[in-house]
């Protein structure tokens, strides 16, 4: 009997416990999975570079309106990625399968994108799942979970998602180095007229080609090194377990902090707050996975380390609870949106992991709640991915949900007819939103006349021009030179972006013989000085305020003396002193 169907028999009578698996029987296992094969890099270099050579011949060289061309392309992109991480020797069948399931899944996405694009909302999300399913699919496939499912082993699983990292950074690494290579190169022979390098480089074919080759060559001889990795990883998840112990006092700081101001900090925050909670959710997961080890026996003895991998487990759910709330607040004020959806799925895998730890933690009491994370780990790992690759076939519609919503928080008179963004419903929620334009224009009024303007605009990011009698409505300027305007307004043609979705216009005179002025949104401060042209010149980077506010009107934002002046909106301070 082959020794891996001998492992694998072992392994399905195990409960799942790493602990339950004898060290010679899961040697003899990882030596399987790790061990090296010489023609690894030579295939993979090749096939590498047949992929890249087909992605150039499918794209036709950038073309991306052909669904069926695009489609090709990332199928075979991601298909042989998929194939350089999971072909084996012993493995070719399977690894050939999935990575062509791999492949298929990204293909249809992409297709289904392209094909869509325009009619379906958030659909950069979808495929944002679609490569999460891939990431999430490739180590459980590494790992025989499709034949040993949850009884396969943590130690295995772990252990290839860091190789994995660890091999797929390297070889991206020496990818770039070998263009440096080829630049270097061309320099050298362009000193004695050989342009050969330099015409090659410029050809989109040798570039898709080179770049694969060199990536699979790479993949390969690492992938060959997979022990040596084994170690790097341990070393590496020693040095990241000692990031664990300021993090979990910034932790217990922010909580505790957070907790005493009676959650105020949620409802002062911007839209910022909920990604970076989620990241430091994220930060908290990788590190206490890093000091928890693999077994208890290769936990660290020290007490420090410990005691901040509890702190880091345990504040998870506290962490993804709160971007929760945030998120919460923001549908609350704003409604639903496509964005927020995708946003607010995110967060509740964020607490199934949390509240899964909590459940750990109550379990295990002492040492043993370790044993139940890495137990509870595999289950949301393998459950994640199957949510990813829902997510990413297109079953529901958020653009039409999110349409629906905003319809009746109007009708609910929840959002004033002014502070209504009707523009959204025309470009963001796809063909969803434009059937609940069309449905308002059915109506009488302003929201019929609104709609149907909204509904007749024809370039994207274009102003809504029908209430204030050809301005911009959602420009409001504290001046009333007409030609001062004009410049502001032909600005924002081009950067329509700068005044999204409303924002205040604010002259501040004139500054080195160019007119001064700040376009004041309620997240952001852009200065603009104009020459006596109109042409104004390139302004510095906005500057991100801390208001909350997704609109503003003039009356709430003034200009005070203060060590020169500065914007203040709702009597207070924002961004910093100017002049």
């Amino acid at each position: 009997m082959h020794p891996c169907r001998r492992s694998n028999n072992k392994l399905r009578k195990a409960d799942g416990n790493m602990e339950s698996i004898s060290p010679p029987e899961y040697d003899q296992l990882e030596a399987y999975q790790l061990e090296d094969w010489p023609l690894r890099p030579w295939i993979l270099a090749a096939m590498l570079a047949a992929a890249g050579l087909l992605i150039h011949l499918f794209s036709d060289g950038g073309d991306t309106e052909a669904p069926a061309r695009v489609a090709a392309a990332v199928a075979v992109g991601f298909g042989g990625i998929a194939a350089a991480f999971t072909l084996n020797e012993h493995r070719r069948v399977e690894a050939a399968i999935f990575s062509a399931i791999v492949g298929l899944v990204m293909g249809g996405v992409a297709w289904h994108i392209v094909r869509m694009d325009e009619h379906l909302a958030g659909q950069e999300f979808a495929f944002a799942a679609g490569v999460f399913f891939s990431v999430l699919a490739v180590p459980l496939f590494q790992a025989g979970f499709h034949r040993t499912r949850f009884a396969t082993p943590y130690r295995l699983t772990h252990t290839h998602v860091w190789a994995d990292a660890i091999s797929g950074g390297g070889a991206v690494a020496f990818t770039a180095i070998s263009w440096l290579m080829l630049l270097l190169l061309d320099g050298l022979f362009g000193i004695v007229g050989i342009d050969l390098l330099g015409d090659l480089m410029g050809e989109g074919w040798f570039g898709w080609s080179w770049s694969g080759a060199a990536l699979g060559a790479a993949l390969g001889l690492i992938r060959n090194n997979l022990k040596i990795l084994v170690v790097l990883q341990n070393v590496v998840m020693l040095v990241l377990g000692l990031l664990a112990v300021p993090l979990g006092i910034a932790l217990i700081i922010f909580l505790v902090a957070l907790i005493a101001s009676g959650g105020q900090a949620l409802w002062e925050a911007t839209d910022s707050a909920t990604p970076i909670l989620l990241t430091c959710a994220v930060g908290c997961f990788v590190l206490a996975n890093a000091t928890i080890r693999d077994s208890e026996g290769e936990r660290s003895t020290n007490i420090v380390l410990r005691i901040a991998s509890l702190i880091l487990v345990a504040g998870i759910f506290p962490l993804t609870l709160f971007a929760a709330i945030s998120i919460g607040i923001r549908i609350n004020q704003h409604g639903l949106s496509p964005e927020r959806i995708w946003s607010l799925i995110a967060i509740i895998i964020a607490c199934a992991y949390g509240l899964a730890y909590w459940v750990a933690l109550a379990l295990g009491r002492k040492d043993g709640w370790s044993h139940r994370v890495r137990h509870a780990n595999l289950h949301l790992a393998a459950t994640t991915c199957i949510v990813a690759l829902l997510l990413a076939i297109p079953l529901l519609d958020f653009g039409k949900i999110s349409a629906k919503n905003q319809v009746a928080r109007l009708d609910a008179g929840t959002v004033t007819l002014e502070e209504f963004d009707f523009a959204a419903l025309r470009w963001e929620f796809g063909d969803a939103g434009r059937q609940a334009l069309a449905r308002l224009t059915r109506r009488e009024g302003d929201v019929a006349q609104l709609a149907q303007a909204a509904l007749e605009d024809t370039e994207r990011y274009r102003f809504d021009r029908a209430r204030q009698g050809g301005s911009p409505a959602n420009i409001a300027y504290d001046f009333e030179d007409p030609e001062l305007r004009g410049w502001v307004a032909a600005y924002l043609e081009r950067e329509p972006w700068e005044c999204a979705p409303i924002c205040v216009v604010l002259d501040l005179g004139m500054e080195a013989e160019r007119r001064h002025v700040a376009i004041v949104r309620a997240d952001s401060v852009r200065h603009v000085r104009f020459r006596d042209d109109g042409v104004p010149y390139p302004p510095p980077p906005p500057q991100i305020l801390p208001s909350p506010a997704a609109t503003i009107a003039p009356g709430d934002v003034e200009i005070r003396d203060y060590s020169g002046r500065q914007i203040f909106i709702d009597g207070q301070p924002v961004g910093a002193p100017f002049e």
